[in-house]
């Protein structure tokens, strides 16, 4: 799951493809294209960098594994706690945006996602009572001959390997997820990251990550409605 493919070359620089081409995971495409037969990650549907029989192994529940990463090590993941696990594997694997933020070492890799407080509260929150047994998924697992992950440490709670919703997101997955200074311009993982994205994918969104105040979060909240409306008469324009 989110497991890493060492590049040794292939870096991507070129920032149309950063934004409009996909990861180079093993199970990515080249580029994004509508699957309408998606089984899970129905979100990514009409342009995912995944393809539909991939999101099958997702569609279970509980989920066993995801290609060779056993998500069930220390027991069945609450369906709670499953879900947002889900979240985080199809927007790796399937979000057409996710190579927006490709890693500058590793072209399968991502860096800094800004993920909003309140969901890194609430997969906290979801997966607290439930039990792991590494702190970063990416590499403290130990690896089999046959490429399995196993465990080094004994199993704790998420309650005791993770101080809170913060330390989790910005450590589960080593890098690749950041907590947002904004609850304005972060993702969500559902239907209003749409907005979201697109602002942060626009010259603009640098301005707006640094808001945290009151008032900066109400500016924040002006400048995203003015884009949506820009966005939309440009839609008007162009029919």
């Amino acid at each position: 799951m989110l497991r890493f493919a060492v590049a040794l070359f292939a870096v991507v620089t070129s920032s149309t493809c950063q934004r409009y081409g996909c990861l180079e995971g093993d199970t990515h495409k080249l580029n994004p294209s509508p699957e309408p037969n998606m089984h899970e990650c129905t979100l990514y549907s009409k342009s995912s960098c995944c393809y539909a029989d991939f999101t099958e192994q997702l569609a279970r529940s509980p989920v066993i594994k995801v290609n060779n990463s056993y998500w069930n090590r220390c027991g069945q993941l609450s369906k709670s706690c499953e879900d947002f696990m889900k979240k985080i594997e199809c927007f790796y694997r399937c979000s057409p945006h996710a190579a927006h933020w490709i890693h500058p070492n590793y072209t399968a890799a991502i860096q800094s996602v800004p993920l909003c407080q309140s969901f890194c509260d609430n997969w906290y929150e979801a997966c607290k009572d439930d039990s792991v047994c590494v702190y970063n998924w990416l590499t403290d697992w130990e690896w089999d001959e046959s490429g399995e992950n196993r465990c080094k440490n004994k199993c704790i709670p998420y309650s005791e390997m993770y101080a809170n919703g913060t330390d989790m997101c910005q450590n589960m997955w080593g890098d690749s997820f950041k907590v947002s200074k904004s609850s304005c311009v972060c993702l969500q993982m559902n239907k209003k990251d749409t907005m979201a994205i697109k602002y942060l994918l626009s010259e603009s969104s640098e301005e707006s990550s640094s808001s945290s105040s009151s008032s900066e979060e109400h500016a924040c909240q002006k400048k995203l409605l003015k884009f949506e409306k820009e966005k939309g008469e440009e839609g008007e324009q162009t029919r």
